[in-house]
């Protein structure tokens, strides 16, 4: 059943009506007057911005004239009316609460000081009129302010989708840095990159759970939703294992890759490149962990033609062991090449088992990976067969 409509407001003598628009003037000298001395931050303002507040209050005035004459007709155009042609300028000048300070006050004065200009007869009247033309002031600030903010949203959509893909590119560096600081990028350390499979649902219906959920680790967040792929570029992590695993499950089902911390969002192009090609390969190894960093997939990368990743292995496995002398990587090739016996490869070097325990605890030392691993003696395995293909000789 639809609720009864409000009774319209008593209308005002032709005489009250002109009576209220004899004392404009004193009414807004009075409404400038109170506003300079009850708003401290109004005293602050600029002369100009003074003067375009005092130019809504001015047109505020007026409007309430109109309304008195022509109730019906006036409530659709308060809006311009009051607020100009360009309304959404009020709320670049002036903050929300300010300008509902800047209203009450108005609306203040023209309570305590309007019924008493016009006769008795139309006081009441003259009450009923302010008090729908105060709401619907209110409404038209409220319309004001929500079309300012969509503006605001939908401008940092688009800069936002812009400086992820001039991250994700790598593109000009200060032009990386004057974006971030119009998006309002907090921080410029410690950032990693993160993808996965987009979720089926709407995007606005997880986004802002998603950057709430970046907010509770104190955490800089740009988010792109690129076809069904959704790509998180976070900055200020202070522990990127559990920023990983704190935002996996936004992501769908799937593999999720977190890429490498890098120094800064300029630099945050190379952690995008390790997480994007670990994502590609991730099917490779279907029992990889959620989330997966992007570093536990270099042998598929490998697979895939990635060159970061042949370079990762030639210079985080082969380098380290060909360092280290001749016996270390001859005891884990012959390790991995005789099926991870440790008795086989001791007889195969002539040497202690115990002998072959410590080279490849040293192995371990040295590389992150453990021959005693089944996974880590893979990476192992895929690092010497690519640096011997790199260095186009044998192992020894």
């Amino acid at each position: 059943m639809p609720e009864p409509r409000a009774a319209a407001p008593r209308p005002v003598s032709a005489e009250g009506v002109d009576r209220l628009r004899r004392h404009l003037g004193a009414l807004n000298t009075t409404v400038l007057q109170r506003l300079d001395a009850t708003l401290p931050w109004y005293r602050e303002l600029t002369p100009d911005e003074r003067s375009a507040l005092g130019l809504v209050a001015q047109r505020a005035l007026q409007g309430l004239v109109v309304w008195c004459e022509r109730p019906a007709a006036g409530a659709d155009t308060v809006l311009q009316d009051v607020f100009g042609p360009a309304p959404t300028d009020l709320s670049r000048a002036v903050s929300l609460q300010h300008a509902l300070q800047l209203i009450r006050t108005m609306v203040e004065v023209v309570e305590s000081t309007v019924p008493d200009l016009v006769a008795e007869r139309d006081q009441a009247a003259m009450r009923e009129h302010i008090l729908h033309y105060s709401r619907e002031i209110a409404f038209a600030l409220a319309d004001v302010y929500a079309r300012a903010a969509e503006m605001r949203g939908a401008m940092d959509s688009r800069l936002e989708a812009v400086l992820l893909d001039a991250v994700l590119r790598g593109q000009d560096p200060d032009e990386i840095r004057h974006r971030a600081t119009a998006l309002g990028w907090h921080d410029d350390h410690c950032v990693m990159v993160m993808a996965g499979s987009a979720p089926g649902e709407d995007q606005p219906a997880y986004v802002p759970g998603l950057r709430r959920a970046a907010a509770r680790l104190d955490c800089d967040l740009l988010v792109g939703v690129q076809a069904e792929r959704l790509v998180l570029v976070l900055g200020s992590v202070t522990d990127p294992r559990a920023a990983a695993e704190a935002l996996t499950p936004w992501f769908a089902a799937g593999p999720v890759i977190a890429g490498p911390a890098v120094d800064s969002l300029v630099e945050a192009h190379v952690s995008a490149h390790h997480t994007l090609a670990g994502l590609g390969a991730a099917a490779a190894h279907p029992r990889a962990p959620r989330p997966t960093p992007s570093g536990d997939l270099l042998p598929e990368r490998v697979l895939m033609g990635d060159p970061s990743a042949r370079e990762a292995l030639v210079d985080g496995v082969w380098a380290p062991l060909a360092d280290a002398g001749s016996s270390l990587l001859e005891t884990v090739d012959t390790y991995l090449a005789l099926g991870r016996s440790l008795e086989a490869t001791a007889r195969e070097l002539y040497v202690h088992a115990n002998t072959v325990r410590y080279r490849l605890r040293r192995v371990s030392e040295l590389t992150g990976w453990d021959p005693l691993v089944p996974r880590d003696a893979y990476v192992l395995q895929t690092a010497i067969a690519v640096s011997r293909l790199a260095e186009g000789r044998p192992l020894l």
